[in-house]
C-alpha cells in the first residue's frame, strides 16, 4: 500500500464523520431523505415535556396523562390561484416554501372545474408543506421567536383564530419577513396559511398549550 492511500483513507473517514456530524446538527451538510439535512432540534420539545406538560396537567386536572394536549403537526400553504396563468409562478412559491421550511412541498391541485375563474379539476393552484416531530418544533419556535415579530407594528396574534377543536390557523402577508427570503430575489411578495394541529378537544385548552409555549397573543 502506497503512501498516499494511508494518508487518503484517514481524510475520507474524517470527511464522513464530519458530514454525519452535520446532519445531526441539521446544519445542511449531511443530506437526509429528499436532500435535506434531518434536524435534530430538541429546544421546544424539551420545553413542552419540562413545563409545558406539567402546567397543562395542573390546570385542567387531567385523569390521564395521554389526555395533555400536544402538538400534532403544522401545514404551511401556499395558495396561488395565479398559477392558472403562471406555472412559473408555482416554481418559485415552492422554492420559498423550501427554504422557509426546511421540506420540499407538494403541489396541491383544484378538486373540481370552475368555470366562472378558468379552472380545471387537477389544475395546480398552489402548494403545501406538512411538518412533523423536529421541523415541526423548530419551525414553531422560528415563528414565534424570530418571524413574527419581524412584522411591522406587530402587537401579537388573534386569539379568535381556533376552529373550535383545539387548531389554530394564523395569516401570514409577506413572506419576506422570513429571514431565509431575500427581498431582492422575489418575483412577488406573497402570503401563506399556518395551521397548528394539537389533539387539544376545546379551544380554551388549544389557547392554553400554545401560550405556554410562547405564542405571542394579542392581549
Amino acid at each position: 500500500m502506497s503512501a498516499a492511500t494511508t494518508r487518503t483513507k484517514p481524510a475520507a473517514r474524517s470527511r464522513k464523520a464530519a458530514e454525519g456530524a452535520g446532519a445531526a446538527n441539521g446544519n445542511g451538510k449531511g443530506k437526509g431523505k429528499g436532500g435535506f439535512a434531518p434536524p435534530t432540534y430538541a429546544g421546544l420539545r424539551q420545553r413542552y415535556h419540562d413545563e409545558v406538560a406539567p402546567a397543562l396537567l395542573r390546570e385542567f386536572s387531567y385523569a390521564n396523562p395521554m389526555q395533555i394536549p400536544r402538538l400534532e403537526k403544522v401545514v404551511v400553504n401556499i395558495g396561488l390561484g395565479e398559477a392558472i396563468q403562471n406555472i412559473k409562478l408555482l416554481e418559485s412559491a415552492s422554492v420559498e416554501l423550501t427554504a422557509v421550511t426546511g421540506q420540499k412541498p407538494v403541489v396541491t391541485r383544484a378538486k373540481k372545474s370552475i368555470a366562472a375563474f378558468k379552472l380545471r379539476e387537477g389544475m395546480p393552484i398552489g402548494c403545501m408543506v406538512t411538518l412533523r416531530r423536529s421541523r415541526m418544533y423548530y419551525f414553531l419556535d422560528k415563528l414565534m421567536n424570530v418571524v413574527l415579530p419581524r412584522v411591522r407594528d406587530f402587537r401579537g396574534v388573534s386569539e379568535k383564530a381556533f376552529d373550535g377543536r383545539g387548531n389554530y390557523t394564523l395569516g401570514i402577508k409577506e413572506q419576506i419577513i422570513f429571514p431565509e427570503i431575500e427581498y431582492d430575489q422575489i418575483d412577488k411578495v406573497r402570503g401563506m396559511n399556518i395551521t397548528i394541529v394539537t389533539s387539544a378537544p376545546t379551544d380554551e385548552e388549544g389557547k392554553f398549550l400554545l401560550k405556554l409555549l410562547g405564542m405571542p397573543f394579542r392581549r
